[in-house]
């Protein structure tokens, strides 16, 4: 999903802002930024690997199954991580490989390491991280970062609370267990299904206002209707705040970045406004 974001941002950029894009440039975005998830997903794994045994969806993964060992994923993460950084170095430009390092760290460090077994607002501030893979894309095809590259990215970041809430509604009993604080762990499912209300009706006009810095009718049309969708069904979570409907919710929620990204390839080459 994040080299989506990625591909398409770096296919709007190049259309709404130029130089027209080198396809051989998206190549290599496709390689840099599936190094980078793959990277960043193995530190991931390996870091967790003491919680991952005690949780339902995680208990099967390479670690804790005994498929893989640790430090050998330890060493496939660093040094995939490292040729992510480096291949764009070499392939891209300075500031795109710039938001790939940014984005390994913020998933890395500042969500996995300091945040995601301290603080319930882990997910908020990590969701950084899935920012910097549109702003990777945007500032590989003009080489910068302007006003509109930055707003789209931070759709991402508007995105991930309502997305990684539902999910974590779904599975609150597993991040009991494992004793990671999510929100519906510490507030309950009651409160956590009003933030994700909340989030998204920050996250639907927030989406439109983007009209307002550039995209156009088409974006704008897409944007109205899948947030709405989603704000439909973030209203009924909170009348019916259990995990089952929760994942309904979800269901709903996680396609929306995926279809938003495309809508703004769209808007890009089918461009017009009032």
């Amino acid at each position: 999903m994040l080299v989506i974001t990625a591909v398409t941002s770096m296919y709007a950029a190049s259309k709404l802002i130029g130089p027209e894009m080198d396809y051989l440039d998206l190549f290599h975005i496709i390689i840099a930024g599936s190094l980078a998830s793959a990277g960043s997903s193995a530190l991931n794994h390996f870091y967790d690997k003491d919680i991952d045994t005690r949780m339902k969806r995680t208990s099967t993964r390479p670690i804790p199954s005994g498929r893989m060992k640790a430090k050998h994923v330890l060493l496939y993460g660093l040094a995939v991580s490292v040729a992510s950084v480096v291949y764009a170095a070499f392939t891209l430009n300075l500031v795109s490989t710039f938001f790939i390092a940014l984005g390994i760290f913020f998933y890395v460090v500042v969500y996995t390491i300091w945040l995601k077994r301290l603080n319930p607002w882990n997910i908020v501030i990590g969701g950084f991280a899935g920012s910097a893979a549109s702003m990777a894309g945007w500032s590989a095809a003009t080489g910068s970062m302007d006003i509109l590259g930055f707003l789209v990215g931070f759709l991402v970041f508007v995105w991930t609370p309502s997305h990684f809430w539902c999910l974590a509604m779904k599975i609150r009993d597993d991040y009991a267990e494992a004793k990671v604080p999510m929100l519906p762990v510490v507030i309950g499912m009651q409160k956590t299904s009003k933030y994700i209300l909340i989030n998204t009706s920050i996250l639907l006009p927030y989406s439109l206002l983007l009209y307002a810095f550039g995209l156009g009718i088409v974006y704008l049309a897409i944007a109205a209707v899948s947030g709405s969708l989603m704000l439909a069904y973030h209203y009924k979570l909170t009348k019916n705040p259990t995990s089952e409907f929760a994942w309904k919710a979800y269901k709903v929620t996680a396609p929306y970045l995926t279809i938003i990204f495309v809508g703004i390839a769209l808007d890009a080459a089918f461009h017009f406004r009032f």
